[in-house]
């Protein structure tokens, strides 16, 4: 087994593609869910259908008892994370500033912010050297949005995720003596249902020809670029980000 990797929200879209890749790869994978058992428990079954090891974990990111149960139960069943991806995120429905309450605020930041320093946190008290870990690397997955600021739609989002791409420097600069590495993916238009949520589940489709290379993005593109990250391969990479956009 090549280490045990925690991917917050792999039960679907890049969160599941990266799961079955990194198991792919050698990983024992804790998949965390928050609401959805039965997508979960199929990415279980088809890591554990091609010989891999795999446990589903529900637990809400930005609920700090639930992060801490979260790194336990995979410390049970396949030893201490080697590995984190923080890729759990939500977003609302599209929106102007001046439309945007507190309460939606809150929401968006506790998950895609709280919830990746959160579970930071819990990886680097496994990994690092300065408390016995034998280092390991962090994967945020971030978004174009963060650069392109996604006006008249999630300012809120874009900002959560600028805001995840700043803890992604500092923290590669925190931990690197410590033998962690610390990287970003910044995923463009990716075909995934997370647009629905926002209220335009073909927005991909109508932005596709915004995208120099013509096309919206797969989850398995995205995957490549995390689990790469994640790799021996990527040794000498850390505080960087890879835009996995299509040149968007």
């Amino acid at each position: 087994m090549k280490g045990t990797v925690i991917i917050t929200g792999a039960g679907r879209g890049i969160g599941a593609a990266t799961a079955r890749l990194a198991a792919h790869h050698g990983y024992a994978v804790g998949v965390n869910f928050r609401q959805d058992a039965d997508a979960a428990r199929q990415v279980v079954q088809d890591i554990e259908h091609l010989g891999g090891q795999a446990l589903s974990v529900q637990g809400d990111v930005s609920v700090e008892a639930d992060v801490a149960r979260l790194f336990a139960e995979v410390d049970r069943a396949f030893g201490p994370v080697t590995a984190l991806v923080n890729n759990a995120g939500v977003l609302e429905q599209q929106a102007r500033v001046e439309q945007m309450d507190a309460a939606r605020l809150q929401r968006v930041f506790a998950t895609n912010v709280v919830g990746s320093f959160l579970c930071a946190r819990e990886a680097v008290r496994r990994m690092s050297t300065r408390y016995g870990g034998r280092g390991g690397a962090i994967v945020n997955v971030s978004s174009r949005a963060a650069v392109l600021g996604s006006a008249g739609e999630y300012v809120d989002y874009a900002a959560s995720k600028g805001a995840v791409d700043s803890l992604t420097t500092g923290l590669a600069r925190e931990v690197a003596a410590e033998g962690i590495r610390v990287n970003g993916v910044r995923p463009g238009l990716i075909g995934t249902d997370i647009h629905a949520s926002g209220g335009e589940p073909q927005r991909v489709a109508r932005l596709a020809s915004s995208v120099p290379l013509g096309r919206g993005g797969t989850p398995e593109e995205v995957a490549q670029a995390i689990v790469w990250l994640l790799s021996d391969e990527a040794s000498y990479v850390t505080g960087t980000f890879l835009d996995v956009a299509g040149g968007r």
